[in-house]
């Protein structure tokens, strides 16, 4: 009989009262897909218990890698995304050590004060035992390939642990250009979770590769969910880019030996396929965007549920080995972050 396949979703996501305080001092827009009030999805976020679990069971995911819903404490000034930050870590560790069998974490890191992001990337992974942290593009204004993020990149890489990027909504200049005036709030839609959001951050993974981060940091490791934030379905287009940046390795290479691609809950084999094609299996992982893709059916549509069991069976199904399906579910990332686990361990926040 098949061993049944282990399921570690990378990109599930939760509310903090911590965050979700500084981000009500900081005016952001009180809405349940960041965690407030009583709709079910404000209070799928913020649960951490039973109904978590419960709803992981019904996904037929084993371990969550808990992270900050968009933009983490990407939007707070810099004194308060730092202690924000560090409260959060310490209050995701602690849940994390209730019951680390179902649960790991992403860090959260304090991008607008570059410093004390790497340094609180370092207390993360060494004393709290993260395997990674989950960044969220831009900062402001800032690109992801701005020269102050070196430090926070030179430690992830000495560390050895990936950074799993997150879309945020496009700067307020696109969003009018592209995204107004369209009915029934579709353009916000349309903005975010429709589209806006994959291009936003595909572009800076763009950005990353033409500015030499990876050229410098050769062993960065980046985690991309969406299947490749679009950027993967034209690698054969915007490849003819590379020896105008004078890039090291074809633009290819980059996605092949420095990301690595889950499908953030979009059920899509048409999107499975095209990504092993790609980057091969060994460079896939699996991730459900919990909650936004939990009971997700509006018209019938299929491709945007995880709940009832589909997150399981999808890859069950996939037309992998069952070797590569191992791989995808837990295998590759344990290959990648295993030795944080192995040589760190897990202390109580101080």
């Amino acid at each position: 009989m098949t061993e049944k396949i282990r399921i570690t979703a990378l990109e599930e996501h939760v509310a903090l009262p911590v965050v979700l305080d500084a981000w009500a001092r900081a005016g952001v827009p009180q809405i349940p897909q960041l965690g407030f009030g009583d709709e079910p999805i404000a209070r799928r976020l913020r649960d951490v218990g039973g109904r978590r679990l419960a709803d992981m069971d019904d996904q037929g995911v084993d371990v969550a890698v808990l992270s900050l819903a968009t933009p983490g404490v990407q939007n707070l000034p810099a004194a308060d995304a730092v202690s924000v930050a560090r409260e959060a870590n310490d209050v995701l560790a602690e849940i994390v050590a209730g019951n680390p069998e179902r649960f790991q974490a992403f860090a959260a890191v304090p991008t607008s004060a570059p410093g004390a992001a790497a340094a609180e990337l370092e207390r993360a992974v060494t004393r709290l035992g993260f395997r990674g942290a989950m960044l969220y593009g831009r900062t402001g204004t800032k690109p992801a390939d701005a020269p102050e993020f070196d430090d926070l990149y030179a430690t992830a890489e000495r560390l050895r642990v990936p950074l799993h990027f997150h879309p945020q909504t496009p700067v307020p200049g696109v969003m009018d250009a592209y995204y107004s005036g369209l009915p029934g709030g579709v353009g916000a839609g349309l903005a975010t979770a429709g589209l806006g959001w994959y291009y936003d951050l595909g572009v800076q993974y763009l950005r990353m590769i033409f500015s030499g981060v990876f050229d410098r940091r050769p062993g960065l490791q980046v985690i991309a969910g969406h299947w490749g934030e679009v950027v993967l379905f034209y690698l054969d287009h915007t490849g003819i880019l590379a020896h105008g940046a004078k890039l090291e390795r074809p633009l290819a290479d980059y996605f092949r030996q420095n990301f690595w691609i889950t499908g953030s809950g979009t059920v899509s084999e048409r999107y499975l396929r095209w990504t092993a094609e790609v980057v091969g299996t060994e460079r896939m992982m699996y991730a459900t965007d919990y909650p936004y893709t939990f009971g997700t059916r509006p018209g019938g549509f299929p491709f945007l549920d995880t709940s009832g069991g589909v997150a399981r069976s999808f890859l069950e199904q996939a037309p992998f080995t069952e070797a590569e399906k191992a791989a995808v579910g837990s295998g590759n990332w344990e290959r990648l972050t295993g030795h944080v686990a192995a040589h760190g361990g897990h202390e109580r926040a101080v």
